[in-house]
């Protein structure tokens, strides 16, 4: 005669269709924003070999500023070739000293990082490992040894301040003074191309080798090294290890 007094609400199955749309919706949009991100600001790198030494480390992490430069194919993702030819977009050109990211011209594949010493029209020559600039030595001073360790073997050189004739300077190093490319001839910068060096002189396969790097083409510059956010002697994957292997005095410092 009479309804129930309370009527249970009827069992319902969570919408789980509508979360799942949200969250890959999510997804696309974070990793949308890290490309944009990556493509014309900022893109992290990590320093395999010692070339750079003591500049760089192997083992370090840092950011590349993609604006520097201005843009061109080789500043997307995959080299995409929608930057036509040798163009790029709001070119900016490298000064002296720059420590820049550029893909290897001999590929157009591999991610390279040196020191830009010539710019076009400039001639460079190493002589008894002395830079030469339009035929003008840079000076370097002698500061102190350098003792590091590369692929496990203990290595000692002799550390330089070099002094570009903008005033820009750096550390570089040398094992040894006669080394087949410290000296060469004299290198002619053509229009559009850099002439790249590591700092570390002796063990750095850079613009001095022609048929392995040789010129960067401008549309080849990827960015400028700017700092180091992370730096590890060792796996980064590794986090048990991270209190003895963290490099922790140099993390968050800008690249000179």
């Amino acid at each position: 005669m009479f309804g129930p007094l309370f009527k249970a609400p009827a069992m319902t199955r969570p919408k789980t269709s509508g979360g799942f749309a949200e969250t890959v919706k999510t997804v696309a949009y974070a990793v949308a924003i890290a490309l944009f991100i990556r493509t014309f600001f900022f893109e992290p790198f990590n320093i395999p070999s010692g070339s750079m030494i003591p500049t760089l480390l192997v083992g370090d992490y840092l950011f590349v500023s993609k604006y520097s430069f201005g843009y061109s194919r080789h500043s997307l993702p995959f080299s995409l070739p929608l930057i036509p030819g040798t163009d790029r977009a709001w070119f900016k050109a490298p000064e002296r000293g720059d420590v820049a990211v550029f893909k290897l011209p001999t590929d157009n594949r591999t991610d390279y990082i040196k020191r830009i010493v010539g710019l076009p029209g400039d001639t460079i020559q190493l002589r008894g490992s002395v830079l030469y600039v339009n035929g003008e030595a840079v000076p370097r001073q002698r500061v102190d040894d350098a003792v590091y360790t590369e692929s496990g073997v203990v290595r000692r050189a002799v550390r330089y301040r070099e002094t570009l004739p903008s005033g820009r300077s750096y550390y570089v190093i040398e094992q040894s003074e006669t080394a087949f490319q410290d000296t060469t001839p004299v290198f002619n910068v053509p229009p559009g191309h850099y002439f790249a060096m590591g700092d570390n002189r002796d063990r750095s396969r850079d613009s001095r080798f022609l048929d392995e790097v040789g010129m960067i083409p401008a549309e080849n510059l990827v960015g400028r090294a700017e700092a180091i956010f992370f730096s590890i002697d060792g796996s980064a994957w590794k986090v048990w290890e991270w209190f003895s292997s963290l490099r922790g005095a140099r993390m968050f410092t800008a690249i000179r």
